[in-house]
């Protein structure tokens, strides 16, 4: 009668906190969510909206991703040409910037498709050297619900 411990996606920064790298916390994967986001949409975007969308996205599942770092992955994205942005500044209200993605862009995110399969891959095999370091049986995967509430299975 194993317990499963985690899901998928931590709820509370406590659960988060119980093992901070459960991989919800790889910043790098900001990157393929926002440049994922950026390709679904025809025009540019608001970082405040590429902010919000993100919290829908698999990565953060229904969690608010910190805006701070949204905003510094899309500075550094700029730098390295994988999105422009300007400054949209209508007649009432604040200047706003909006980012859009350029062909350099689209082109890394073809990669990170490829990447991602291989980091499938080799979690796996993590999974079943960290079973075996432990003298278990390989756990069954968890059913990650990305926001939904989860049951904890015992078996």
């Amino acid at each position: 009668m194993e317990q499963m411990l985690s899901t998928c996606n931590p709820k509370t920064n406590e659960e988060l906190a119980e093992c901070a790298t459960l991989g919800k916390s790889l910043s790098r994967l900001s990157q393929p969510t926002i440049l994922t986001l950026l390709a679904a949409n025809d025009k540019p975007m608001h970082g405040y909206i590429l902010v919000q969308q993100a919290a829908q996205s698999p990565m953060f599942g229904g969690k608010k991703p910190d805006a701070t770092g949204i905003y510094r992955a899309l500075k550094r994205m700029e730098q390295s040409g994988l999105v422009t942005s300007h400054w949209e500044t209508p007649e009432q209200g604040s200047a706003k910037r909006l980012f859009e993605l350029t062909d350099k862009g689209r082109t890394c995110l073809r990669r990170w498709i490829d990447a991602l399969a291989c980091y499938k891959m080799t979690i796996e095999e993590l999974r079943v050297s960290a079973s075996t370091a432990l003298g278990i049986d390989v756990p069954p995967t968890p059913y990650c619900s990305h926001g939904a509430d989860i049951e904890i299975d015992e078996e």
